[in-house]
Order: C-alpha cells, then sequence, then structure tokens
C-alpha cells in the first residue's frame, strides 16, 4: 500500500521555526560542514530518488553522529527548503543563464540550500555561502565558482528577488494547487496553502481526559477544544513530563477527531484497519473497547505494540493485509483510517508535494474502496462504520462515500452533529462539520492557534 504518515506516530517534537515570512526567523549560526552535507544528501535524495523525508533520515550513515544541534540545524534546512521551494527555483531561474543539466544535481541542492538560509533562515552571508560551497562533492568542484557567484548575488539581491517570486501558488505544484481551487475555491486554497509554510506544533492526546487540564498545565500545554494538548518548541519528546508512563501519545488534533465519531464504545469488539502506528489504537482501547488492530507491515504494527506497552492499554494485534482477513464473527465497529495521498499533512510532511505524482494519486480510490468494501463485510448489521483518511482530495473522501452509497453499498450516513451534545464533546471546528454530516478540517482551521491537518472522516451504518 502506499506510505500513510499519519502524525500519529511517536515523532521528535517541533524544532525550531522556519519564518513564514522573511525577516521572523530566529538565526541559525554555525552547524558544522557534515550537517551541510547531510542535508545536501537529504535534499537529493527526496527531489531525486522520490524518497520520503523521513525514510531519508532514517537511512542516512551520519545522521546518528550529528549532535542535537546539527540535527536540529539539518531538519529546520531541508524542511524549509521543500516548504519553499517553487520560490526558492523562480528565484535561481533569475539567476542563472539556462537552467542546470542533471549532471549538475549537487550545484542545484547546494544552490537551494543556500538560497533557503539567506532568504529564509537568516544565515549569515559567510557561512551560507562559504560552508555550502564547501559541503559540495569533490566530483561537482566544478560548478564552485557557479553556485559561488550565484549565492553572492542573492545575498546581495535577496529583498528585490524575493518580491519577483509571491508565496502562493508558487511554493505548490500547478496540479495540486489547481485541485484544491476546484474543491476550496481559491480563498480557502490560498489560506491551505499559507498554512503548509509554517512548522506546525506539536499536539498530544491525554489516555484519560479527565487529566487533561492536569498535563496542560505540567507540560504548559494549551488545551485545544477538542481536548488535545499543544506545544511550541516541546524539545525532545521522550523527555517531556509523561512519556514515561505512557500519560499521553503524539497525535495531531484533527488526527484524534475520527477515533471520537464512534460514541459509547466501550465493551464492543471494535477493529482499527490499517492501524499503525497506533493513535487511533489507544484512543479506542482508552475508551473501553475491545479492540483488535490490524495492518499488513509487522514492523509498524510493532510500534503499536510499543505505543500499547508504554502506555498501559491493551489491544491485539494482527499483521495481515486486511484484504484477505475476516474476523471470526462480525464486530460492533470498525475504524478504517485508509492509505491515502496525505496531503492533509503537507505542513509535517513538505515533501509530499514534491514526491506525489497525480497518476499515483489516481490509482488510491481504487484502493480505498476494496478497503471500504472490507470494513463492510468485517461488521454486524447494526454495526458503525468510520471511514476516514488525512487527504485534501475529494476524490479519496467525499466523491469515494458518494458514489459506494449511489452503487447501492450496504451503507448509510449517520450524520456527525445532530444533536448539540455531540458537536460540544467533539470539540472540532464547526465549519469542520459539512452540509452531508460529515467531518472535513483543513489546514487553516484554527489558523489563529496552529491550524491542524487536513482529515475527511464520515460515519456510517452497515444496512
Amino acid at each position: 500500500m502506499p506510505r500513510d504518515p499519519h502524525i500519529d506516530k511517536e515523532r521528535p517534537a517541533a524544532k525550531p521555526r522556519a519564518a513564514a515570512a522573511r525577516g521572523s526567523a530566529a538565526q541559525v549560526r554555525g552547524p558544522n560542514l557534515s550537517a551541510r552535507r547531510v542535508a545536501l544528501d537529504l535534499l537529493h535524495s527526496v527531489l531525486r530518488r522520490h524518497r520520503p523525508f523521513d525514510e531519508s533520515l532514517a537511512a542516512h550513515s551520519t545522521w546518528p553522529g550529528l549532535s542535537p544541534r546539527d540535527r536540529a540545524f539539518v531538519r529546520l534546512l531541508v524542511a524549509t527548503t521543500l516548504r519553499r521551494l517553487g520560490q526558492i527555483d523562480a528565484i535561481l531561474a533569475q539567476c542563472l543563464d539556462k537552467p542546470l543539466t542533471p549532471k549538475a544535481s549537487a550545484a542545484e541542492g547546494a544552490l537551494r540550500l543556500g538560497v533557503c538560509q539567506l532568504l529564509f533562515l537568516e544565515t549569515p552571508a559567510h557561512a551560507a555561502v562559504t560552508e555550502t560551497i564547501d559541503a559540495l562533492p569533490r566530483a561537482a568542484g566544478a560548478y564552485r565558482g557557479l553556485v559561488n557567484a550565484v549565492l553572492r548575488r542573492v545575498a546581495q539581491e535577496g529583498p528585490a528577488l524575493l518580491e519577483t517570486a509571491p508565496e502562493i501558488p508558487t511554493n505548490l505544484p500547478d496540479w495540486l494547487w489547481q485541485g484544491w481551487n476546484a474543491a476550496y475555491g481559491e480563498e480557502t486554497a490560498r489560506a491551505v496553502a499559507v498554512q503548509h509554510l509554517r512548522e506546525p506544533p506539536l499536539d498530544l492526546t491525554v489516555k484519560h481526559p479527565a487529566e487533561q487540564s492536569l498535563w496542560a498545565e505540567r507540560l504548559g500545554a494549551r488545551l485545544l477544544p477538542n481536548g488535545s494538548l499543544r506545544l511550541q518548541d516541546a524539545g525532545v519528546v521522550e523527555n517531556l513530563p509523561g512519556f514515561a508512563e505512557g500519560a499521553w501519545w503524539v497525535q495531531d488534533a484533527a488526527a484524534a477527531l475520527p477515533a471520537r465519531l464512534l460514541r459509547g464504545i466501550a465493551g464492543m469488539k471494535v477493529l482499527d484497519l490499517c492501524a499503525a502506528p497506533g493513535g487511533k489504537t489507544l484512543q479506542l482501547a482508552a475508551a473501553g473497547a475491545q479492540v483488535t488492530a490490524i495492518d499488513r507491515s509487522a514492523d509498524r504494527l510493532a510500534r503499536v505494540s510499543q505505543n500499547l506497552a508504554r502506555t498501559g492499554l491493551t489491544a491485539t494485534c494482527i499483521a495481515v493485509d486486511a484484504f484477505n482477513w475476516r474476523p471470526p464473527e462480525p464486530v460492533d465497529a470498525v475504524l478504517l483510517d485508509a492509505p491515502c495521498s496525505a496531503t492533509g499533512t503537507i505542513r509535517r510532511h513538505p515533501d509530499l508535494p514534491w514526491i506525489k505524482r497525480p497518476a499515483e494519486l489516481a490509482e488510491l480510490p481504487l484502493l480505498q474502496r476494496r478497503l471500504l468494501n472490507a470494513a463492510i463485510q468485517m461488521t454486524r448489521p447494526g454495526g458503525v462504520i468510520v471511514y476516514a483518511v488525512c487527504s485534501l482530495e475529494p476524490a479519496e473522501g467525499e466523491d469515494l462515500i458518494a458514489r459506494a452509497i449511489e452503487e447501492a453499498a450496504p451503507i448509510e450516513r449517520i450524520r456527525i452533529g445532530e444533536g448539540a451534545d455531540e458537536l460540544a464533546e467533539l470539540g472540532a471546528p464547526p465549519e469542520s462539520i459539512t452540509r452531508a454530516g460529515a467531518l472535513r478540517t483543513l489546514p487553516c482551521h484554527w489558523s489563529d492557534q496552529g491550524g491542524m491537518d487536513g482529515f475527511y472522516a464520515v460515519r456510517l451504518r452497515r444496512r
């Protein structure tokens, strides 16, 4: 299945944030040469090999040897370069007489990283230019002069060059921008794209809802309307109070909403399909359900087991393909968080716009529909199914469900928010409840509080 980079997973906390607009970032000074060389390798892995940023980090041999300070710099530098790639390339196009050839990929990467440091991270010019050039591999030595000349020009003319490259829609592939315009209108699409340029905060889900205020105070976190805790610049997750005792887990506020659509599940048999890395499994178990977590990846499912052990929660984990597996008897409820394009998580995964392709996205609804059919077969008549995707693409959400119902799938909608009590309990932004009674969060929701991931979720009854 396609990679599903849900933010439920335990991950490093937010690093120092890149400027949302030029001039607002803290200065980043003096990381050693190996840090910039690692950044160059990672950028090449993402943009040339189309390998996800997180996977590229995990596979890099030098990464474990970097100091915490240099790791923070590398993450910030590469992530900001990917967020601002359209602007950076537009500026480079003005400074080059002709496009660089594929043989000059290392030089192109160094130019991109250099421009990012000069214009978006406010790195001192001597470090951004000299140390970036020194990070070039020996085979790219013939381009040192070119890289030096271009970066020095950018250092001198940066503000003027930046004015010619607007943030929106320059920093998005055209096919993605046009799709959001068609789905949400230009104003909303622009608000979404702006939010993607900002480093996201860290959200936590507390195991016991009654302790949310307690942990908000202990962690210095903001308590969001849905009960999630939000931290800015939290540092290393494992060092935070409450991690070792399993009092909470990392989970974006939007990702915490779909599981809450299954109400009153204490004692019920519930399946969590495509469960890894397990944030929603933990939610269901904490709500008292008898949970079975299904995922085709044994390695990813091991993360679920680790999180269950840390939090002291219980669920059965089965590594199997959901297409070929059925429970001994139909269950009361199924949560299907289907593999998807993950375009709702671009603010956390700025590599996604540059490694995804329209043709790949076009194939996903077929996979998702097959999984929905499997979920229906696993659910008893009268049971409840929640279908969710962290995608902004209607083809993976609204359109897919509408077509399934039109084609006489044995399901019917259970509208969200029919009663005021559910809306208050759910705590979602009011504007995220659609006319059809589904949930559609957008990154621009709660923008004054740091935004949220984009999710679609619908609650269905098995007829």
